[in-house]
């Protein structure tokens, strides 16, 4: 019997969580469109037992298989995604276009982006593998620097495991593929192992994936902070850095700059980020050319795409920055929010200070404010007190920030060629007044 090495706990969570796209029923016969990936994951769970020191009725993975529509479904999804060591998606056409696989996904690189706030440097705990061939431009923005393991054949890159499975000739290649998947399972499980978390709630869990059929998405973040050298001399240090983008409010909590985390989590929305400063911001109004806007110009920030502004409350006892900050919130378009990160445990952000800048804050974003304050996300503007706070609120601003674009923006076509206008011809073969004069020739 194996026994756990003397003063290390046992570790007994599911190595693995099995995310696929569940198989539309296409027949009247009554079948499971699903049963060769309930074979697999029999398989890879036969072979995980045998690798590993899991007693017996300790379960090796989780499939959701017969719990779709069973009582507490989405509460025993949330706790495996939090509680599984690996996730597993099952690469295929049908998987990128399913919102339920784009939250599982979500979810679960939710819980690395946090592990690796933390200090846990790379944790590769997302393991893909091929259920149908896809081709790299079927991959979503969001996935495409998680690797996929080529080493398990041609055969497996151009069949998948679907095609070794139903051809009978490609058994053998087929136990080894999935003796191999499930020896990476537990050796990533084992060499980075990630942290348990609460379960996010499932039905309020965005999809990592956007909507089929949808073109790339854009989302501007301008980071309004000091840095270490315009802080006032009083002001703790420890938040800040060389840079605005250094800005870190909840250090006690996270190794890495909040800007940059917020980066992750956004373009895991299958989003395209820019970052910059608000320091290199023009915000005086002047005319901007928008690239995708077929060249024309507007009075918009920053060139017309949705945007969020993270602001430190403590960039206000500056006062240069306090009124660019309130030209910026006069010019604001409906599709630019704001989220204010204020660390409940820093002491310096409550008490009369405190208060003073949140007074500030009021009078230099009153637009801004307000508008947030009239969404599901007005935490975002009233103050977010940790990073699970601003890791649960970011995508619901992204989201809200989206819709008030596809709502307010203008629409651009792009230029297409000239089409001259017809000639427009009465009765007496004369043309109507409004029409060009015959250059010559009859009509």
């Amino acid at each position: 019997m194996n026994v756990p090495e003397r003063g290390r706990e046992s570790d007994n969570r599911p190595y693995f969580f099995l995310s696929y796209a569940h198989t539309p029923p296409w027949s009247t016969g009554g079948g499971d469109p699903d049963h060769w990936v309930h074979v697999l994951f029999t398989d890879l769970c036969d072979h995980i037992m045998a690798l590993t020191d899991l007693p017996a009725g300790a379960p090796a993975g989780f499939m959701d298989r017969e719990m779709r529509s069973g009582d507490g479904w989405p509460e025993k999804l949330s706790e495996n995604l939090a509680m599984c060591r690996v996730f597993v998606p099952l690469f295929s056409p049908r998987y990128f276009t399913s919102e339920m696989c784009g939250r599982e996904w979500f979810a679960f690189n939710e819980r690395i982006l946090r592990a690796r706030a933390r200090g846990a440097g790379d944790v590769p705990a997302i393991v893909p593998a091929l259920w149908t061939r896809v081709e790299y431009t079927q991959l979503p923005d969001s996935v495409r620097h998680i690797h996929i393991d080529n080493a398990f054949g041609e055969r497996y890159a151009a069949h998948g495991i679907y095609g070794l499975i139903k051809l009978n000739r490609l058994h053998d290649e087929y136990e080894e593929t999935v003796l191999g998947l499930a020896q990476r399972i537990v050796r990533v499980a084992h060499e980075s192992p990630l942290p348990a978390s609460r379960p996010r709630p499932y039905e309020s869990t965005p999809s990592a994936f956007k909507p089929r059929g949808e073109g790339p998405r854009h989302i501007h973040l301008t980071v309004a902070a000091p840095t270490r050298d315009t802080i006032p001399e009083h002001r703790d240090r420890r938040p800040y850095g060389e840079d605005p983008q250094d800005w870190n409010p909840y250090h006690s909590e996270s190794t890495r700059p909040l800007p940059a985390l917020a980066e992750e989590l956004i373009r895991s929305l299958d989003y395209r980020i820019t970052v910059s400063s608000f320091d290199d911001e023009d915000t005086s109004g002047e005319e901007t050319a928008d690239p995708g806007a077929g060249g024309d110009h507007e009075k918009e920030w920053p060139s017309g795409r949705p945007g969020i502004l993270l602001v430190d409350r403590w960039v206000l006892t500056d006062e240069e920055h306090r009124r660019r900050l309130k030209e910026f919130d006069s010019l604001a378009r409906p599709w630019v929010s704001a989220v204010i990160p204020w660390n409940r445990s820093d002491v310096q952000c409550h008490g009369e200070e405190g208060r003073k800048l949140a007074e500030d804050l009021e009078r230099t974003l009153p637009l801004i404010l307000d508008r947030g304050r009239r969404t599901e996300s007005r935490m975002a503007v009233n103050g977010v007190p940790s990073l699970k706070a601003f890791t649960d609120v970011l995508p619901a601003v992204v989201a809200h920030t989206t819709r008030q674009y596809l709502k307010h923006a203008e629409a651009h076509p792009p230029p297409g060629p000239h089409v001259p206008r017809p000639r427009l011809m009465g009765p007496t073969h004369q043309p109507y007044p409004d029409a060009e004069p015959d250059s010559g020739g009859e009509a």
